[in-house]
């Protein structure tokens, strides 16, 4: 889109982060983790590191594919590592982005874990071949 566009015409660094977090955000719905079940339990995700490692340019109106792979996990789920890879509609990988976050009670504003019922369905997340349990 144009608004993701900077000055020297390929997307903005910024744009990345945005479309890894929204994929994210689509992931955790499918598995149930949405909107609604972190409003009833007052919780969320934190992000603690985001690193993002820029391969190839992405232009204007290009189709991309953002993968989402939980790359480390604490066996509850109350820490995780994902990494997210973007590729360009001619599948040229143009961006790894990985990030470190944990979940936050957000009446407390202090770092709480899952249910039991949402741990089992945020153990279903796809996991890379690198999978390290923390």
């Amino acid at each position: 889109m144009w608004s993701h566009l900077d000055a020297n015409m390929h997307m903005r660094h910024s744009a990345y982060a945005d479309f890894a977090a929204q994929a994210r955000i689509v992931v955790l719905d499918r598995l149930g983790l949405d909107l609604k079940a972190f409003q009833h339990l007052r919780i969320g995700p934190i992000l603690f590191r985001e690193e993002l490692v820029y391969l190839r340019e992405v232009g204007i109106n290009e189709h991309l594919k953002v993968t989402v792979e939980l790359t480390k996990s604490r066996p509850d789920g109350s820490r995780w590592s994902i990494r997210h890879e973007v590729f360009r509609e001619d599948g040229v990988k143009a961006a790894v982005i990985n990030v470190d976050g944990a979940w936050l009670d957000l009446g407390k504003r202090k770092l709480t874990g899952l249910t039991d019922e949402l741990v089992e369905q945020f153990n279903r997340l796809n996991r890379s071949e690198d999978y390290e349990e923390i």
